[in-house]
């Protein structure tokens, strides 16, 4: 007798409505085929993977259970979402996933009605889930709001200050903490799972409801009494736990994998919960994948690979990565001062700093998702005469800011950031795009800002930084390759403030701050052909600016252009205002200043990203010829 094959389920599942109709009993085979869909797709785009492979079953039983998109879930950090996605609507456009007009890698509001709160960075869900119920309260709703936090974003003050605040409210929220590497407790199998469902149950629920109403009667001192008799002899089951001195009423840890123990509790709590409550889910990252499984960052974020093997594709490596150039580069310099220490911030491979630390265990510091901290806690070190690298991506040291303002700038401490993906990073789009480091730095007084044009450029300002004790210092660059130039075996010390000439001209002047240095002397090359001889010069510093460089070049040139890769108020602000206090504006020079578009850009390659913002060689050199009114096309050599 043939055996009976399984239909496919995921098939049918268009949006969750379609998910709610299927029988319980199908949920476990929607969920192997949701994960199998989900391996395929990655295997073909690239992106992060491992977190989704373990909220698997999280992602099913959650769109089970509640009325989705009226019930709101929060993905928090947003690279799990993605079976989220598949199961909402988006299942055909997936393999379009962090391409130009493709899906974003994150939850996005302008995507989809189920992603209700963009988070692309982390540990924001929960300050988000509890505006949104407390909105809800006022105008009188009845759904649910569901923040899912995890793969480490539980670890930043955020979230605790969210949790703090929702347990002094009262307020009627689902907290799921995503435990996705066993940092918490591991579940005690089935009668762990017997235990969470009893205590999500009415039992319990009826037995605190009994005593609020009791004490309604006999008074605020009975009141705490019989709160805590409750709570002390709930935690001879479940243990008393941080999240209920907070006042969340906690669950868990239950097994998130098993969809026989996750949807009656969900059930239970969607159905019985009247304040804030928090369920901790143990999941595996990786889960069901052993390639994944057996990798040590468990595949969280991979280029395209084989489904069978799980080799990666690697990209053609013509010149070493810029991240990897600062890691030897800083290695070097530590090797000779036992004063440099590094700090990072749950980012160690993303900012080679596990590099470091492998060469200087006792001398490198992870402090989790914590930027806010890594920067104070730099600040501290460096008061004590050390030498801290805090090597932070762009976009993310934008959620220290305060801390390098009131805690390192004012005091004038000789703290370093190395700022990793500086300007545009291509597939994590405008979330993550490093456009506004320059600005928000080069405004602080005493601050020093550099960019690097090149591998050989960086390995210099690590050397710069670690010698300089001044003050603040900062040195960006960006996502990547290098362009290939020949790395000194040491670093050399820059001067503070001067820039550097790399070609030499008398028409144009090419100022240059960071990689785009490049594209300004292929830019040349063209305008030399076209007769208009141009000077290129590398900035190296946005603050102080070469002062000396800028009059040279603006006295003895019809027209100066600036290019870097960030925002506005950063390189070219500072140069334009020096020009102009020095009347260098008004004898006829001709300015124009390159910079990144005032608009958040979505993802795209990084190539397609610089020419479409006119910060290639063609649009540096379109700008000149606008600039000199001239109608002529650039003749390519």
């Amino acid at each position: 007798m043939t055996a009976r094959l399984h239909t496919p389920l995921l098939d049918q599942v268009k949006v969750p409505a379609d998910l709610r109709r299927l029988d319980e009993t199908q949920l476990p085979q929607l969920a192997s085929e949701l994960r199998s869909d989900l391996i395929d797709i990655v295997s073909q785009t690239g992106g992060h993977l491992g977190a989704g492979l373990g909220v698997v079953e999280l992602t099913v039983a959650l769109h089970y259970v509640f009325n989705t998109p009226d019930d709101r879930i929060i993905w928090d950090v947003g690279h799990q979402a993605y079976p989220h996605k598949i199961l909402t609507g988006r299942r055909d456009r997936m393999r379009t996933l962090r391409q130009e007009g493709g899906l974003s890698g994150f939850t996005k509001r302008s995507e989809s009605d189920y992603d209700p709160f963009g988070a692309a960075h982390s540990s924001t869900s929960i300050s988000a889930g509890l505006g949104m119920a407390v909105a809800r309260d006022l105008a009188g709703g009845r759904n649910n709001v569901i923040s899912v936090i995890g793969d480490g974003a539980m670890s930043a003050g955020m979230a605790y200050e969210a949790m703090n605040n929702a347990g002094a409210l009262d307020a009627r929220l689902i907290v799921i903490l995503n435990d996705n590497d066993m940092s918490i407790a591991p579940p005690a199998g089935a009668m762990s799972g017997y235990l969470a469902r009893l205590a999500s149950g009415r039992a319990y629920q009826g037995l605190r409801d009994i005593g609020k109403k009791l004490t309604s009667y006999l008074g605020t001192r009975i009141d705490r009494a019989i709160t805590r008799a409750v709570e002390h002899a709930r935690g001879y089951v479940t243990g008393g736990t941080l999240f209920e001195e907070m006042g969340f009423y906690h669950i868990g840890p239950v097994d998130g994998h098993n969809l026989e123990h996750l949807v009656p509790i969900l059930r239970n709590v969607r159905d019985n919960g009247t304040g804030p409550v928090l369920i901790h889910v143990v999941t595996q990252k990786g889960k069901g994948y052993a390639p994944a499984e057996a990798a040590a960052d468990k595949y969280h974020g991979v280029n395209k690979f084989d489904v069978i093997t799980g080799a990666q594709a690697k990209a053609p490596a013509n010149a070493p990565a810029y991240t990897k150039v600062f890691a030897d580069s800083l290695m070097a310099e530590a090797r000779e001062d036992d004063k440099i220490v590094a700090v990072t911030a749950a980012m160690p491979s993303g900012t080679g700093l596990d590099l470091f630390g492998q060469a200087f265990p006792k001398r490198t510091f992870d402090v989790g998702i914590a930027e806010q901290h890594a920067v104070t806690f730099a600040a501290g070190m460096a008061t004590e005469g050390y030498k801290p690298f805090v090597a932070i991506y762009s976009t993310f040291l934008q959620r220290a800011y305060d801390q390098v303002v009131h805690d390192v700038a004012i005091q004038k401490l000789p703290v370093r950031f190395p700022i990793d993906r500086a300007g545009f990073v291509g597939a994590d789009g405008a979330t993550h795009c490093g456009a506004f480091d320059t600005t928000y730095l080069a405004s602080l007084p005493g601050f020093v800002v550099m960019a690097a044009a090149d591998e050989a450029e960086l390995r210099h300002m690590v050397r710069t930084a670690a010698v300089y004790d001044e003050g603040p210092i900062a040195f960006r660059y960006p996502r990547g390759n290098g362009v290939g130039v020949d790395l000194p075996e040491h670093g050399s010390v820059l001067e503070i403030g001067k820039g550097r000439v790399v070609r030499e001209g008398s028409k144009v002047a090419l100022v240059s701050f960071g990689t785009r240095l490049q594209d300004c002397l292929l830019a040349a090359e063209e305008l030399g052909a076209a007769g208009l001889s141009t000077t290129v010069a590398d900035a190296r510093f946005a603050k102080p600016l070469d002062q000396d460089l800028l009059r040279r070049l603006a006295r003895s040139h019809e027209v100066l252009v600036t290019v870097e890769e960030g925002a506005i108020g950063g390189f070219a602000s500072h140069v334009l205002d020096f020009l102009a206090r020095e009347g260098l504006l008004d004898h006829g020079l001709k300015v124009r200043t390159l910079i990144l578009p005032d608009e958040f850009t979505d993802h795209a390659k990084p190539e397609k990203m610089y020419a479409d913002a006119g910060l290639d060689s063609t649009g540096i050199v379109r700008t000149v010829f606008a600039a000199l009114g001239r109608a002529e096309q650039a003749v390519r050599a």
